[in-house]
């Protein structure tokens, strides 16, 4: 981790989480355990895109775990992750919210070089993210998100999965103040970009509901730039910040 630094007065405090090796390689096991405690705010990004290289013999693997308390706030923004040439990857997450909590986690996955500039040549990759709610007879499943692609198997590049696009972004979204009109409110608000899109509801448990956003397209930049205008609008709405900057480059 690199030291703690603001982007602004708001209180919000930043960490960067740096991967010393510079890339995941065959057999990696990451763990990251986060405790946002009551009244928190805390963002959560990288220092840098997470490699997948190839990974001969057995898949790599990060495992999270996230807990957020009453009146916390975390904000997940991770650079992208790329999957190069005969790579495999699981990602594994685990989030825990109280119901007056706030969590906004978005990511980019792309395909790395291959040697004849196809993309799709990495094995699998499988990430999967289940949220709980925290309630007074114990923690309520809210939303199970399992995205998994293996080109291997077959095309992937068609109707029904890829859409003939080749990147994928995807924002999650658990808050009291989620519903029905912001999540039209979203997807009107990508109607301008380069993107297919599309925005789905929870159920609502103890009070509060998720929201998941998921954008398909030919670009890193162009997912980054529909991504960020989404989180900005709630970052403004909700909290009175203005668009995330990380000034990284």
């Amino acid at each position: 981790m690199l030291r703690p630094h603001y982007l602004d007065d708001s209180g919000q405090v930043c960490y960067v989480m740096v991967n010393p090796g510079g890339a995941y390689l065959g057999a990696d096991l990451y763990t990251v355990d986060v405790e946002v405690e009551a009244g928190a705010r805390l963002l959560l990004t990288t220092q840098s895109a997470t490699k997948i290289y190839r990974t001969p013999g057995s898949f790599a693997e990060q495992r999270m775990t996230l807990n957020l308390g009453e009146g916390a706030r975390l904000e997940l923004a991770p650079d992208q992750l790329i999957a190069y040439r005969e790579a495999s990857y699981r990602q594994n997450t685990h989030i825990t919210v109280h119901p007056a909590s706030s969590l906004l986690m978005a990511e980019v996955v792309t395909p790395g070089w291959s040697p004849d500039g196809s993309s799709f040549k990495y094995e699998e990759l499988r990430l999967r993210n289940e949220i709980h709610v925290s309630g007074v007879n114990g923690p309520e499943l809210l939303a199970l998100d399992n995205l998994l692609i293996r080109p291997p198997l077959g095309d992937v590049t068609g109707m029904g999965f890829m859409e003939g696009f080749s990147h994928l972004g995807s924002l999650i979204v658990v808050d009291p103040r989620v519903d029905q009109a912001l999540a039209d409110e979203l997807h009107a608000l990508t109607a301008g970009c380069d993107a297919y899109t599309g925005v789905s509801l929870t159920a609502k448990k103890s009070g509060t509901m998720g929201l998941v956003l998921r954008s398909l397209s030919n670009s890193t930049g162009e997912l980054n730039h529909l991504l960020g205008s989404c989180t900005g609008l709630l970052r403004e709405r909700w909290y009175g910040q203005s668009p995330l900057n990380l000034r990284k480059y």
